[in-house]
């Protein structure tokens, strides 16, 4: 019969890559893990890919603000593709919490190659 609970280190480290994984607020403990060089490999790949993705949505809605402030005839287009990339953001977290609730892998095929090569 197949065990329904896991064990408490494994539940343990799997709520630490969920708080990893919560959009915009995650990003500091993924952080600073990472400073620290602590934890499993599969929490620091977690967190680079986490400090990746948050840093690619950072420039790019700061871009795109920027752009809407400096151009006024495109500033209703540049806020609304802000919207839909920061929309994009929190799906993608959202998706990545979901497959590791699953138990599946909390890869991206673009940014988990990029990510990996953070120190």
């Amino acid at each position: 019969m197949k065990q329904l609970t896991s064990p408490a280190g494994d539940t343990l480290e799997r709520l630490k890559l969920m708080i990893y994984l919560v959009p915009v607020f995650g990003v500091v403990p993924a952080a600073y893990s990472l400073w620290q060089k602590q934890g499993s490999r599969q929490e620091q790949a977690v967190s680079r890919l986490v400090v990746t993705l948050a840093l690619s949505w950072l420039m790019i809605y700061t871009l795109l603000s920027a752009g809407s402030h400096l151009s006024p005839g495109l500033s209703l287009r540049l806020l609304i593709t802000n919207t839909l990339v920061t929309t994009g953001y929190t799906l993608t977290n959202l998706v990545l919490m979901v497959r590791l609730l699953q138990g599946r892998s909390v890869r991206l095929p673009g940014f988990s190659r990029l990510s990996d090569r953070l120190p």
